[in-house]
């Protein structure tokens, strides 16, 4: 008997309903999977096989083709074993034939037929409720990030044994309850500007690029607290609407970098890239193009330490995303877009040796190394940076100074 269930594929930040169709034909016992997919979903066979069999059920000895549809996407991941296993269940009249018709399935199986954690969750959850299903099957730890669509009812699944029992009748998953914006944790380690000593001509600087969405380039010596300023900006920017936060999370979701204890982004993110970065890294790359980190970066801060030591083709590949607020990324299968709506911090020594113009160390650069060191950043690049502020070395008396500075929260106040 021919089975379907439906799954779906990730395509760049959006969601691609696939038809899981399995069926029977004459031959050795033994399983095809057709329809483009990639090695990890040809291992789905052996994986899906001994998950049937670790769970109770029977797996037929027959030979099974597995069909992708549509066979013009390409299919990627260990996330559709949950699907095929249920379509070899159905197959065999095990569950009801209509009883995931309106559901979309989606998980990978280990070998004892526990259901694992699947990347890409939030933009196949939104994918299934713009295509009019009613239900999606996820791994228990994906449940919350499904459950952030609204008017799709979401089963968590613990293993294939307990989706069976579901789904017979025996023993009933009940939905995951939509979490409360409000009740998602909110991390808290961020850098407040109360506990930063000094500086309050850079504090001020980064206040009025928060409010312009100005990028900034600090320059100074090592230790002057280049890196701790700028981590401290994220708090002073005005807070994500729930869009905005939707938006940020569904590209952590797509890149497998959605934090375990929240399945909301609610901080604008912070990204520091060293400086060995690739191109591909930087802006998104690969094979089939993934995000890179101007898009991690999407509605928070880039922070770009050691500013001159990053490539020359680093550099500039990022000036046409720093103008159009996206990166399109071109291969032979087409071109994905990724947002990249980003303020970008620089930090850098005024030399190689960090000292020029110092008063508490002398350099020991060149008048013609400080001058080649600083044309390493190009004009164009240069341009496309609004303020540059010189960061001095904080003075011993004002480090021992007591007195607490504005807080994070009365400077946004200003902001917003």
């Amino acid at each position: 008997m021919l089975s379907r269930v439906f799954s779906c594929a990730v395509i760049g930040l959006e969601g691609v309903v696939v038809e899981v169709e399995v069926d029977t034909t004459r031959g050795f016992p033994g399983t095809d999977i057709v329809g483009l997919p990639t090695q990890a979903v040809k291992e789905s066979r052996e994986r899906v096989q001994a998950a049937i069999k670790n769970s109770g059920l029977p797996y037929p000895r027959k030979r099974i083709i597995v069909n992708l549809a549509p066979a013009a996407v390409r299919k990627e991941g260990p996330a559709y074993d949950l699907p095929i296993a249920l379509g070899v269940l159905l197959m065999q009249m095990l569950v009801p034939p209509d009883s995931v018709d309106d559901s979309i399935v989606i998980g990978e199986l280990s070998l004892d037929g526990t259901v694992r954690h699947s990347k890409g969750i939030l933009p196949v959850a939104a994918a299934a409720r713009e295509q009019g299903f009613k239900r999606i099957f996820v791994s228990e730890v994906d449940a919350a990030e499904a459950a952030l669509i609204p008017d799709l009812d979401v089963i968590p699944v613990k293993s294939l044994s307990a989706l069976y029992k579901h789904l017979v009748g025996e023993k009933i998953i009940e939905a995951h309850i939509p979490p409360l914006v409000d009740k998602i944790p909110v991390p808290s380690n961020i850098t407040d500007f109360s506990e930063i000593k000094g500086q309050e001509h850079v504090k001020r600087a980064l206040e009025v690029a928060s409010a312009g969405g100005h990028n900034m380039l600090l320059m100074g010596p090592p230790g002057a607290g280049k890196t701790l300023l700028a981590r401290a900006m994220p708090s002073i920017l005005p807070e994500m609407s729930i869009d905005e936060a939707l938006d940020v999370t569904r590209i952590y979701s797509v890149a497998d970098q959605l934090p375990s204890d929240t399945p909301l982004m609610q901080l604008r993110p912070f990204r520091s890239p060293h400086h060995t970065i690739s191109h591909a890294g930087l802006v998104g790359g690969g094979n089939w193009p993934r995000p890179g980190e101007i898009s991690l970066a999407h509605r928070g801060v880039l922070f770009l330490d050691e500013f001159p030591e990053f490539g020359s083709r680093v550099l500039e590949v990022m000036r046409q995303p720093m103008e159009d607020k996206q990166v399109t990324i071109s291969r032979a299968q087409g071109s994905l877009t990724f947002p990249a709506n980003f303020q970008l911090i620089a930090a850098m020594n005024p030399c190689p040796c960090g000292f020029h113009g110092s008063n508490t160390k002398p350099c020991t650069c060149s008048h013609q190394t400080v001058t080649r060191y600083q044309k390493r950043i190009s004009g164009p690049m240069l341009d496309r940076i609004d303020i540059h502020i010189e960061v001095p070395r904080v003075d011993f008396e004002k480090l021992s100074d007591n007195r607490r500075g504005e807080t994070s929260e009365e400077i946004r106040v200003r902001v917003e």
